[in-house]
């Protein structure tokens, strides 16, 4: 009997790129003298959850969770091979970066969007419409600071890696050896993508809220903060199902978080490909050159 297809998710970093395989998670980083640098990590076996980990909608929650914390930590770790970042930082750092940040994602994506709707005109005797202008507005702040960040230099050098990710993933899951030619002519919009998974986030939320009526503003910030896991949960097991189906419509609504990737990814050069390459190597040691487990 065949075993399921385990799939490699990625990021990228300063530099390079993060890949996560069954056992193992592995950071490559190009060094200012054009070495590549490879750290690889042990993780618990991914494919295989266990208790509450593997229970559809929590699980979500805590691989949410599992991508910030290993996502911070493996862009600290470039930011010091790269020569961005010298000092090192504590778990307990690490910690308090990963919650600043979460703070900082819903005032702007959920706090900013709800106490901007009361400025709307025409929607006060409409709990619903309220709900769906907030969405309206979560949605244009999340399009306004993906082209925002785009035009940064530096965040361009981190979309090509995010570039170099996708095409190296799609090389390894077609069974093709991991060539820089063989990257080069893959895809670089992938249907797992995290862009992907946060246009799903904010399009689950408005179904979420719309049962919520519109109480104050208290308790709407109170409300979306508290139901927040359970959106990221419900939306995880979207992103799963539909990355895996063959249903034309289910493949339909999942395209506009893909288009959000023209925003989110550039075509990457070779040597970007070369240190994405490294780091999925590296990362699935144990499994089959290929993207199915036999």
């Amino acid at each position: 009997m065949k075993e399921k297809k385990f799939y490699i998710g990625g990021q990228a970093v300063i530099e390079g790129v993060m890949m996560r395989g069954r056992n193992s998670m592995a950071t490559a980083v190009r060094k200012p003298d054009g070495g590549i640098e490879v750290k690889t990590d042990s993780m618990p076996d991914t494919g295989r959850r266990t208790g509450w980990r593997g229970i559809p909608v929590l699980r979500g929650v805590w691989a949410l969770y599992e991508s910030l914390v290993y996502g911070t930590r493996s862009l600290l770790f470039s930011a010091q091979v790269s020569g961005s970042e010298e000092e090192q930082l504590t778990d307990r750092e690490i910690g308090m970066t990963v919650a600043a940040s979460m703070v900082a994602a819903v005032l702007l994506f959920f706090v900013l969007p709800t106490a901007a709707v009361r400025y709307i005109p025409g929607t006060e005797n409409s709990p619903v419409l309220m709900n769906l202008y907030e969405g309206i507005v979560r949605l244009a702040v999340f399009l306004a600071y993906l082209g925002g960040i785009s035009l940064i230099p530096d965040i361009r050098r981190i979309l090509e890696y995010h570039g170099a990710e996708h095409k190296t993933i799609f090389c390894y899951e077609k069974d093709l050896p991991l060539t820089v030619e063989n990257v080069r002519k893959q895809s670089r919009f992938h249907p797992r993508c995290g862009t992907n998974f946060l246009v799903i986030i904010m399009v689950v939320s408005i179904l979420v809220f719309a049962f919520m009526g519109w109480p104050g503003l208290a308790e709407r910030i109170a409300g979306r903060v508290l139901l927040l896991p359970l959106i990221a949960g419900l939306s995880y097991e979207w992103l799963r199902f539909a990355a895996s189906s063959e249903n034309p419509a289910v493949r339909m609504l999942n395209k506009p978080g893909t288009y959000l990737e023209i925003l989110t990814t550039r075509e990457p050069h070779d040597d970007q490909i070369e240190v994405a390459v490294e780091a999925l190597r590296a990362a699935s040691e144990g499994l089959p050159e290929g993207g199915a487990v036999s």
